[in-house]
Formats: C-alpha cells, structure tokens, sequence
C-alpha cells in the first residue's frame, strides 16, 4: 500500500498537505514548517519512506515514519496546531484557524479515518511530495 501526503501550503507556523490513497484524498495534515530536518522542530524532507505500525505509549496505536536521515520517533496522531507536534504529522479532517492561526480540525475523527484505511497493514509506503 502507497499513501501519499501531498504539502499543499507552507508558513513560518506550519506546513499544511492532504493524505491520498489511490488518488483520493481523505485527511488533512499540518507538520512543523520546514527547518532543515532538525529533530522535534522541523517537517521531514520531500522523499519515500516506509511507515511501520506500533502502539505508542503516548498515543496508541500509530504509524511510525522511519528511514527519515538523523530522526526517528516520527509518528501519525491526532492534533491541532504545530504545538501538538514535534516533528511528528497531525492527521484530521479539516483545515482552520485556532486563535487566529492555521490548524486542522476534527483531528480525532481524520485520525480514525486514516486508521480505517490502514487497518490490517504492518507497513506501507509513505510518498511525500511538494506542490
């Protein structure tokens, strides 16, 4: 299975994409903004990753990202703004604005969403991309 997080927008606050899979889109994701791959602070770079199924002590049951170049314990969950994350990709349904800036919203329902969709697989391949 190929998922792809396609970044459609980017601002000093936080990078903004949609999930796909087989064309159709199904979640939204907010990242931390690019700042050159530093671990916790920054979005991971353009590339193909494989993402392996774990059970999080913090977040249960999760994808994790691995393969990323000097990071690791980057993991799909739920959130809203670029302070939930720290380097991790937030999953939900829609985009918004909390406190007069860019989040996703309805992030526990987008994140069960994305579970639903990879239900019953260990791994799959995670193709990120820039517009």
């Amino acid at each position: 299975m190929t998922i792809t997080l396609k970044r459609i927008s980017a601002n000093q606050d936080a990078t903004f994409g949609v999930l796909i899979k087989e064309n159709t889109p199904f979640a939204v994701t907010l990242e931390r903004p690019w700042l050159d791959n530093t671990p916790n602070l920054s979005c991971i770079p353009v590339g193909i990753y494989q993402c392996k199924r774990l059970v999080s002590p913090h977040f249960g049951r999760t994808y994790e990202v691995t393969g990323v170049y000097s990071r690791e314990h980057i993991l799909f969950h739920a959130g809203n703004t670029e302070k939930d994350t720290q380097g991790c990709i937030i999953v939900a349904e829609e985009f918004g604005q909390i406190n007069g800036k860019g989040a996703v919203l309805d992030s526990k329902k987008g994140f069960n969403e994305f579970l639903s969709i990879v239900q019953g697989v260990s791994e799959f391949e995670l193709t990120i991309t820039e517009v």
